[in-house]
Order: C-alpha cells, then structure tokens, then sequence
C-alpha cells in the first residue's frame, strides 16, 4: 500500500526542521527513545506519526504542532488521492533537498545583516547567468 499523501508531507516537515536545526536522525530519535531508522520511516511516510508523538516532536523541535500541517497540498480530490500538481512537486523537491537546507540554515547564521545581503545578491548574480531551463532541461 501506497504512503499516504498526509504522512509523506508531515514526515517531509518533519525532516526540514531537523536538517534547519542541525539535529542527525540517530540525535532526534534518542530524544524520544526511538532509533534512527523509525525517524527514517517518519521522514519518508512510511509509518505513520500519532498524535502524542507529533506532540512530542513539536517540543523538540520548538514548532507548533499545526508546523507539520502547513504549506499542505489542498483543494482537488487529485491531490487527496496522492497526484500532486508537477509544479507543487517541483518546488517540494528543492525545498527538501538537504543542500538547500543546509544552505538556508548557513545563510541565517550570518550574524552581519550587510554581508548576509552581500551573499544573498551573488546568488542572484550567479544564478541569473546561468542558461534558463525548461522542464525537460533543454536550454532555451
């Protein structure tokens, strides 16, 4: 049986906020007696977080119980059923890719609000040169 659309995103949730954090899997499952692999489970969807549990990792990781909820995919029965708009899909993968985690999370740790502008406009700058893309990654 499928992963539920519903425990995909909250375990999605659940694993950007440990990467922002810097908290490892093996860390946040000692904090709740668990091994890495059940936080693994949780992050990919495969086994579902209850309620009590949720309660508990929303303490640890300092968010509001609603955090796991939010920027959830609603509206159409499609995406009920687990069929995502592609352009949902798109944007969820770089959101959760652990380098733009990382990325972010360094990015805040730039106490210099001048430098921080400075990093923020290179990027910029860099991407901006590169070759716009289509969805299939021909060159335009």
């Amino acid at each position: 049986m499928p992963n539920h659309p519903v425990d995909v995103h909250v375990g999605s949730r659940l694993r950007m906020r440990r990467t922002l954090l810097g908290l490892s899997q093996q860390k946040l499952g000692e904090k709740l007696s668990l091994t890495f692999q059940q936080i693994q489970k949780y992050e990919r969807g495969a086994n579902r977080i209850g309620a009590s549990r949720l309660f508990e990792l929303s303490r640890i990781l300092d968010v509001k119980p609603a955090f796991f909820f939010e920027e959830m995919p609603t509206g159409s029965s499609l995406q009920v059923a687990g069929i995502q708009d592609p352009a949902d899909e798109f944007e969820h993968e770089f959101l959760g890719k652990r380098e733009t985690l990382e990325l972010v999370r360094a990015y805040y740790k730039i106490d210099n609000m001048e430098v921080r502008k400075r990093v923020f406009d290179v990027i910029k700058a860099l991407a901006a040169e590169e070759p716009t893309k289509d969805t299939t990654g021909s060159k335009i």
